[in-house]
């Protein structure tokens, strides 16, 4: 190989080597996988709505419980669970419940709670939980003003009439013996207060805030209303199922509050006129 040949291949080789160098040098790196981004987090879980308690009540009996001119359930009860609720932090909600089946739902768990006057006795302590009373009652006779009724006992032979189930009922079935033919029931004390003033009885028996509404309210009816110290003290509660102890308590609570800061008394002003003469302890139906 000549000298000239033997220069131009070192040059030439030399050339291409120093290509490899630059063009190793000149490589990029691959560029770095971008960082994932972080997985979007679940939405928070709503929180749960807050439990409202059904209230049954049979809305046929004012003061206490009775249905307005828009259908809306009012009275002294009324206002006293609406109140009390209020105090213990829960929500409540009134169903309209007839009496005779008032109980029923109770025990088959439709209502959390009945509010309807509702007596407190010993054999219905044996199947639901009462709280402490809110209202005291005892038994009125009612009667047309010019009758000679003057006390309980005149009633033997008398056409009575009761709303069925009510402590009056018990009273007067107690008197006349249960198969008495001259004891009639109704589904309200209003509607047998209307077959007085029709004739078809000669008396009612029912609660005293009942039959004072009612009399105040129908003076074209002409009756006049009795007592008698044979009729043991009522007192009424509000029922829960048997062994519900946190309603229970809730309510309790709820009473005592509103009897500590003046509001059951401006409740019971509302609807009689007056606050009570002693602190109410309880009551009927």
């Amino acid at each position: 190989m000549s000298a000239l040949t033997t220069r131009r291949f070192l040059q030439t080789a030399g050339l291409l080597m120093a290509g490899f160098v630059l063009a190793a040098c000149g490589k990029k790196e691959a560029p770095a996988e971008a960082p994932a981004a972080p997985a979007a987090s679940a939405p928070a879980a709503a929180a749960p709505a807050a439990k409202v308690y059904a209230v049954g009540t049979d809305a046929a009996y004012a003061p206490f419980e009775s249905q307005n001119e828009k259908g809306e359930i009012v009275g002294l009860t009324v206002d006293v669970v609406t109140a009390a609720a209020k105090k213990a932090g829960i929500e409540v909600k009134f169903v309209n419940t007839p009496w005779e089946g008032i109980f029923n739902s109770l025990q088959q768990g439709d209502r959390d709670m009945l509010a309807s006057s509702i007596t407190i006795t010993d054999e219905r302590k044996q199947t639901m939980d009462f709280t402490v009373p809110y209202f005291d009652a005892y038994q009125l006779i009612a009667v047309k003003a010019d009758s000679k009724v003057a006390k309980f006992d005149d009633l033997k032979k008398l056409k009575v009439g009761v709303q069925t189930g009510t402590t009056g009922d018990e009273v007067v079935t107690k008197q006349q013996g249960k198969n008495s033919t001259n004891i009639k029931r109704f589904e309200s004390t209003p509607l047998a207060l209307k077959e007085l003033e029709a004739g078809g009885v000669d008396a009612v028996v029912a609660d005293n805030g009942v039959v004072i509404n009612y009399v105040a309210n129908n003076a074209g009816a002409k009756f006049k209303t009795v007592s008698d110290k044979a009729f043991a003290p009522e007192q009424y509660g509000f029922a829960v199922k048997k062994g519900n102890a946190e309603l229970l308590g809730l309510l309790n609570k709820g009473i005592a509050d509103i009897k500590a800061d003046g509001t059951y008394d401006q409740i019971y002003t509302k609807y009689f006129g007056a606050p009570p003469a002693a602190p109410a302890a309880a009551a009927s139906k």
